[in-house]
């Protein structure tokens, strides 16, 4: 977890922040993120994630006071502790998109090894944040890293394409943390900060 004089920065800086839980992937498994996408062209509509910030979002809390930051940190380390969890290996690989190939918005690869435990801890994470007020997911939990998202239809046969014919492993590595993020959106794209870390 980050020290309270880093809290006292954040909190000055930012009344508000827009949060989320994750898993990060590791920097030795940027460089085949951005293999992976570049299979996808260049296609004017795609908008690619940076490889480098590539995670697994468990749990998306959305624009919150600064200064509930320490109660969501009580009910993470409880949701941890809830589901289980210690430190595994995943596996990350495949294609896929959301919501259909028929209107293709967000293009992703899943994670393989590991989906049951990032499933446990997301579903506790559910649970503990619902709790305190935020709201619960609308979906079902799929468990991926987001590659690029799809703005409108140009590309979309090659996108396709590329979905039903390849299936690139991304790679493998050993997740032993949970991390609250914040996410700022600039005009280059989204930059993440972790706020905090959880040990499993």
């Amino acid at each position: 977890m980050l020290s309270g004089g880093i809290y006292t920065s954040l909190f000055g800086r930012y009344t508000v922040m827009r949060l989320f839980l994750a898993i990060d992937l590791p920097e030795s498994v940027a460089e085949s993120v951005a293999s992976v996408q570049e299979l996808l062209g260049d296609a004017g509509s795609l908008r690619f994630t940076d490889p480098e910030q590539a995670h697994v979002t468990l749990k998306f809390l959305g624009e919150t006071p600064a200064n509930r930051v320490p109660e969501i940190e009580d009910a993470v380390e409880d949701a941890i502790d809830a589901a289980d969890v210690g430190p595994f290996d995943a596996t990350v690989g495949g294609l896929g998109v959301f919501p259909s190939l028929d209107y293709i918005r967000v293009i992703w690869t899943g994670v393989q090894d590991g989906a049951a435990e990032m499933t446990r801890l997301h579903e506790a994470l559910e649970r503990e944040t619902t709790a305190l007020g935020f709201d619960g997911e609308s979906h079902e939990f799929t468990p991926h890293v987001t590659l690029a998202r799809m703005e409108d239809a140009r590309g979309k046969d090659r996108v396709r394409k590329v979905v039903e014919g390849e299936a690139p492993r991304i790679g493998m590595f050993r997740v032993r943390d949970v991390q609250l993020k914040k996410s700022e959106l600039r005009s280059g794209g989204p930059v993440y900060e972790t706020v905090s870390r959880f040990s499993l």
